[in-house]
């Protein structure tokens, strides 16, 4: 955006100035008029600080970056003025910078190779003088009306030392800290391949329109970027599978999985530009090994999307793989693919890492049927997609399936019988899936998915003491694990251990900032201590992260606690509507049920959100008559649709199954009110109290309205708590 000028600010020499081009880190640049040489041309005034702080090194760089002779930099003419305020006097380039044209939204492919390849291309020569440039991002780089590119500001250039110990500080003034790559940010060295990590971040955000993790900033951003994989980044339906494993290959986290180059990241574009017509086939067996030695580099640039460039080595990490697969590309790694939907499950909650691992495994089983590890893999990825935000039953039968086939095919393989775990897990069948975890466990006592199998079952068969010593355990193995941290916080959480529930999760949030799911335990465990305004809070942030039907959970709850019932139906509504239908998620519907009831006109509402959570219970009772929490609900919505003789009987099993859970008591308390049993109500009542469950959750109740003006309401509760 153009700025006015101070009056005493247009004349430096005999340099007019005539308007503010932009301002950074490092400095002012303007568009000037040079009186000597009558050109137009801009100047850098460089901040005073930074030339007292740095006052011969920002120089030096500047005489660096003037030595380049590519037409894709920026040229620099001189330096001028004195050691109280210096101004690198450069190349006026009329265009726009690639972050005003990325505004518009995502740009084409052949674009964006067009772009990435020439940027390549000139930082190969930087690189070639040791210098590297540190600050690669869209506003450093200036897109002609002919489509040239001009790479600006070498603020950050300097000399490649093989013996640099000084670490990059990532500030406002040194970098922006979406494009660094992961390693600077542990205290890494500026290398070669951190300029190639930020220009593969700036390749995503033209093709997305995007730049990664766009909702965080500052340390939030830094971590996300530390402790995700781009293999996990979302592109446009449409994006070319070549042209993703190209961004994969340039943002990979680890440097020596990153491509080696920018001479390597100019062939793959170029190549992915221009294909070249397939080569054609050799005369003879006995001619191969010679022309393959021949053409190896033509071969590399020829696959450029599954290899890349030789010694890639893990390019097809979380790369967009099922194009390639379904061809049976002879390129075809059965490992790295394993590698990939393995990593993809760690983080499952996300839908497109489930959708990774799917056609992972789903490739290596279509090239060996008989990959027991692949089907395990499967397995493990429709499980986890019946827990998803689209659960659906049928992936639990598939998921079924593929354990079964993973341990008929080898039964000494440990991720078969912990897939068959989860399996029975998911169908509440809980001693046979600890079984399953234990004896997965006893053929890999490390294994990450028999431990988080096990763990869970023991929490679920309330075994509080060897969940916790398992979880103790298995944490002391993977120690930046989330998802242990947040089966942690569960169990406390089921034991009314509220504050170290609340620590577990906020763990799990610092070790995975973008975990919606741990965001919405963190939320109910504040609820539970009457933290309210906190509670809400996280929510917030969570639903900035990635809006899930679990978060608009909470924010219903936490609002219909605080009496804002119209707010709450709002958000149980977003619950249960797209893109979070489901046609199993009975608590949801209940949530809403329970709050229509009180706003005026939506009675009919009301019953038939409850009719819907009974029609999605009845069947996974039917499944599970011994699980005590479908009983008591089952009791709990019966009562609010006046089924008598039904609710009775579902209250009366739940409590006798588990008499000691302060949930079941309250829920019995509230089927008794509603059922006008209020002499059960109020013994439930005490229960509850007595094992914990908070009074104000009790007090905001609207439905113990008329029980808590009974005047035994008051001896019922503090009765309880003494």
């Amino acid at each position: 955006m153009e700025r006015d000028l101070q009056v005493d600010e247009q004349e430096l020499g005999h340099y007019r100035l005539k308007r503010l081009l932009g301002e950074g880190g490092f400095g002012q640049v303007y568009e000037a008029w040079d009186s000597k040489l009558q050109r137009t041309i801009a100047i850098k005034r460089l901040k005073p600080q930074l030339l007292s702080s740095r006052p011969d090194n920002l120089l030096d760089e500047a005489r660096l970056a003037a030595s380049l002779r590519h037409p894709g930099f920026v040229r620099i003419f001189s330096i001028e003025g004195d050691c109280a305020q210096q101004s690198i006097v450069m190349e006026f380039v009329d265009g726009r910078t690639l972050r005003e044209a990325g505004k518009s939204g995502p740009m084409p492919e052949h674009a964006v190779l067009d772009i990435v390849a020439q940027v390549a291309d000139a930082m190969r020569e930087a690189h070639a003088a040791r210098l590297i440039h540190g600050d690669i991002k869209p506003a450093n780089l200036m897109l002609e009306a002919s489509g040239k590119v001009r790479i600006m500001d070498f603020g950050l250039a300097r000399k490649i030392d093989p013996q640099a110990t000084e670490s990059v500080v990532f500030d406002q003034t040194e970098g922006t800290i979406a494009y660094l790559a992961p390693e600077l940010m542990m205290g890494s060295t500026l290398s070669a391949q951190s300029d190639v990590y930020a220009l593969g971040v700036v390749m995503y955000e033209l093709l997305t329109g995007t730049r990664p993790f766009s909702h965080l900033s500052g340390l939030a951003l830094a971590a996300a970027h530390i402790q995700s994989s781009s293999g996990l980044w979302p592109f446009p339906a449409d994006t070319s599978p070549g042209v993703i494993a190209l961004v994969r290959a340039m943002t990979a986290r680890q440097v020596e999985d990153r491509l080696a180059s920018m001479q390597a990241v100019q062939e793959a574009a170029l190549r992915l530009r221009h294909p070249a017509p397939p080569a054609a086939a050799p005369a003879a067996p006995a001619r191969a090994a010679g022309w393959l030695g021949r053409n190896k580099v033509r071969i590399a640039m020829l696959v450029a999307g599954l290899a890349l460039a030789a010694g890639l080595g893990g390019v097809l990490r979380g790369g967009n793989l099922s194009d390639w697969y379904q061809r049976n590309d002879p390129f075809f790694s059965e490992a790295t693919a394993m590698q990939t939907g393995l990593t993809a499950l760690r983080t499952f909650e996300r839908p497109e890492s489930l959708d990774l691992a799917v056609r992972s495994f789903s490739a290596i089983l279509a090239h060996d049927p008989e990959h027991a590890a692949a089907a395990a893999g499967l397995s493990f990825a429709y499980s986890f997609k019946q827990t998803s935000e689209h659960r659906d039953e049928a992936w639990l039968k598939r998921a079924d399936a593929s354990a079964q086939l993973a341990i008929k095919l080898n039964p000494q393989l440990a991720l078969g019988y912990a897939a068959q775990s989860t399996v029975r897990s998911g169908q509440r069948r809980l001693p046979e899936a600890l079984a399953l975890a234990e004896h997965a466990l006893r053929l890999d006592p490390l294994n990450w998915f028999g431990l988080i199998t096990k763990s869970n079952s023991l929490t679920r068969l309330r075994r509080y003491g060897e969940a916790e010593r398992t979880l103790r355990d298995a944490i002391k193995i993977h120690p930046t694990d989330h998802v242990l941290q947040d089966l942690l916080g569960t169990l406390f959480f089921e034991q009314g251990l509220l504050k170290d529930a609340e620590q577990a999760f906020r763990h799990s949030i610092k070790l995975q900032p973008d975990t919606v799911s741990s965001y919405a335990n963190l939320s109910l465990a504040l609820q539970r201590q009457n933290r309210m305004d906190e509670s809400l809070q996280v929510l917030q942030q969570g639903l900035q992260v990635r809006p899930t039907g679990g978060l608009y959970t909470n924010l219903g709850n936490a609002l219909f606690n605080r009496g804002d019932y119209v707010g709450a139906a709002e958000a149980f509504q977003r619950a249960v509507g797209p893109p979070f239908t489901t046609n199993s998620d009975y608590l949801r519907w209940a949530n809403l049920g329970d709050t229509l009831r009180w706003i005026p006109g939506r009675e009919e509402d009301s019953r038939k959100a409850y009719r819907q959570a009974l029609g999605m219970l009845k069947p996974l009772l039917l499944e599970a008559p011994g699980e005590a929490t479908l009983q008591s609900r089952m009791g709990l919505y019966g009562a609010r649709l006046g089924e008598r003789a039904a609710a009775l009987e579902h209250t009366r099993r739940a409590v006798d199954m588990r008499p000691d859970d302060p949930n079941l008591r309250f829920r019995a308390l509230m089927a008794y009110e509603l059922l006008g049993e209020r002499d059960l109500a109020l013994a439930e009542l005490a229960a509850a109290r007595q094992r914990g469950y908070p009074v104000h959750l009790i007090n905001a109740e609207p439905d113990l309205i008329a029980l808590r003006r009974d005047p035994r309401y008051f001896d019922s509760t503090t009765e309880s708590d003494k």
